[in-house]
């Protein structure tokens, strides 16, 4: 009978193509039955090891969503459904170039007016970001 792959192994097949948060490999490894104790060893194994950071997982997710048109809200949204803590969730936001200046830099691009509004509404910015960003001046 062949021996069943331990929690590390697991662990290092979940992250062979893209880091994932300590919650995700968490869920994955329960997925496959292995129990509490196996998981909490493990996934301090590759913590140690570097394999596993949900600081480092938060702030490049940030700068990734934030390079392709994403506000605030919807990186926060994003890192919280990976199960990464709201402390490291706020440090990756932090970091970021101010949600207005993305929101400017995309007005610039698209043109002001109700469309664009509606475009940094769905891709998660706020209000603040929104009507700094669409707002006239005269």
């Amino acid at each position: 009978m062949p021996e069943r792959p331990d929690a590390v192994e697991r662990a290092l097949r979940a992250l062979r193509y893209r880091d994932r948060s300590t919650a995700e490999l968490d869920s994955r490894l329960e997925q496959h039955g292995i129990d509490a104790e196996e998981r909490e060893q493990a996934l301090e194994t590759l913590e140690r090891l570097g394999y596993v950071d949900d600081e480092r997982l938060a702030c490049m997710r940030a700068e990734q969503l934030a390079a392709r048109g994403s506000g605030d809200a919807l990186i926060r949204h994003d890192l919280e459904r990976r199960g990464i803590t709201s402390e490291h969730v706020e440090t990756a936001l932090s970091d970021l170039e101010p949600e207005h200046e993305r929101a400017a830099a995309i007005v610039q691009r698209r043109g002001e007016g109700a469309k664009t509004a509606r475009y940094l509404a769905s891709r998660g910015f706020g209000e603040d970001a929104l009507e700094s960003a669409v707002a006239r001046e005269d």
